[in-house]
């Protein structure tokens, strides 16, 4: 979904510049996160201009089904400003939130939110649905898709063949 119906408010203030800027640092949080072979998944809050939080997709390590990037840069974001309140925050995120980070979006009243690939099996931002614009909600958010969304996309893609290719070659090892 390109752009937002929020209330008050249809388009963002930050340029193509500053999207790319920003969601280039989610990216680097995604690579942290496909280092330790984890699903590579990062994202980041800014406020003011200012990254205040940071988070890589950690599941697997932590055997956590909330341990999400997204989840741990809200953590992070709500820390660095003393506030559960992230209003007029902006949340980068290389793939398209799910229902719980969604909601925590809505929860802590992320402002804006923009994201890289679209995820056919689980995204709540303009795919499935769009939880962070549906105004049956006490917050909206603004929402943005497709910043960055080919780099995003072969991360993931990269990944998941990657390791189709090892189980493979595991599996073919395990015969002889």
């Amino acid at each position: 979904m390109k752009g937002g119906n929020c209330l008050n408010r249809k388009t963002t203030s930050l340029t193509i510049e500053e999207k790319e800027r920003f969601m280039l640092e989610a990216i680097k949080e995604a690579k942290k996160a496909e280092a330790i072979k984890e699903v590579p998944i990062g994202a980041i809050v800014v406020l003011d201009g200012q990254i205040i939080g940071r988070g890589s997709n950690f599941r697997e390590e932590s055997q956590d089904a909330t341990a999400h990037a997204e989840m741990f840069a809200i953590k992070q974001a709500c820390k660095a400003i003393d506030n559960w309140r992230l209003e007029r925050a902006q949340l980068f995120v290389t793939l398209e939130p799910c229902p719980m980070c969604s909601g925590a979006m809505i929860l802590s009243r992320v402002d804006e939110v923009f994201y890289g690939a679209k995820d056919p099996k689980g995204g709540t931002a303009g795919t499935l649905m769009n939880l962070l614009e549906d105004e049956r909600f006490n917050h909206i958010a603004y929402v943005e898709s497709g910043i960055l969304e080919e780099e995003c996309g072969s991360l993931l893609s990269n990944f998941f063949r990657k390791l189709r290719n090892e189980k493979k070659l595991l599996k073919n090892q395990q015969k002889d």
